[in-house]
């Protein structure tokens, strides 16, 4: 007998099978329809929470903002707000579970820590923009509209996967 066949494994869980991961993301989509009548999405719980956090500092400009107003005084109570909260435990307790917590920073080899730092955080502010000037998040068009077969959601999957291809070519020395 191995005498080290009883010491666990301290390195990370392997990945799901990716396919396995995606006929289960349908089915939460799926329960998503069938439970709540509506899809998937991630932006407006994030606007919503960004709504919240807002009105503690200037409540009088929330309640009189076109966009953000229209959600009332509690902007939290929305079923967006609360998926977001459970991907972010849900996405935590995978990650302990999973032995995968390791806090770096990503970066290719001639990328300062200040340079992807702020290309990260000018990235993020831009999808984030953008996704409320689209009335979606990728996760709010790629799979509810996908699922949809909403036109307008097929074209951004295609301009989406012909961007990040454009892109790539001109980023491609970053990671290297």
């Amino acid at each position: 007998m191995n005498a080290n066949a009883s010491i666990p494994s301290t390195g990370p869980k392997p990945l799901m099978n990716p396919y396995l991961a995606g006929v289960l993301l349908g089915l939460v989509l799926l329960a998503s329809f069938l439970i709540l009548g509506v899809g998937l999405g991630a932006s407006a719980g994030i606007a919503r929470v960004g709504a919240w956090l807002q009105s503690w500092v200037m409540p009088q400009h929330v309640a009189d903002s076109a966009y953000f107003g229209a959600w009332g005084q509690d902007p939290l109570r929305y079923y967006l707000v609360f998926m977001f909260v459970g991907t972010l435990l849900g996405g935590l307790f995978s990650a302990v579970t999973g032995r995968r917590i390791q806090p770096q920073l990503e970066r290719g080899p001639t990328a300062s820590r200040s340079r992807r730092i702020t290309l990260a955080l000018a990235g993020g502010i831009l999808a984030g923009f953008a996704s409320r000037v689209a009335s979606g998040c990728t996760s709010g068009q790629a799979l509810t509209g996908g699922a949809m077969l909403v036109t307008g959601s097929l074209l951004f999957l295609i301009a989406m996967f012909a961007g990040g291809y454009a892109v790539a070519w001109f980023v491609r020395r970053q990671w290297q």
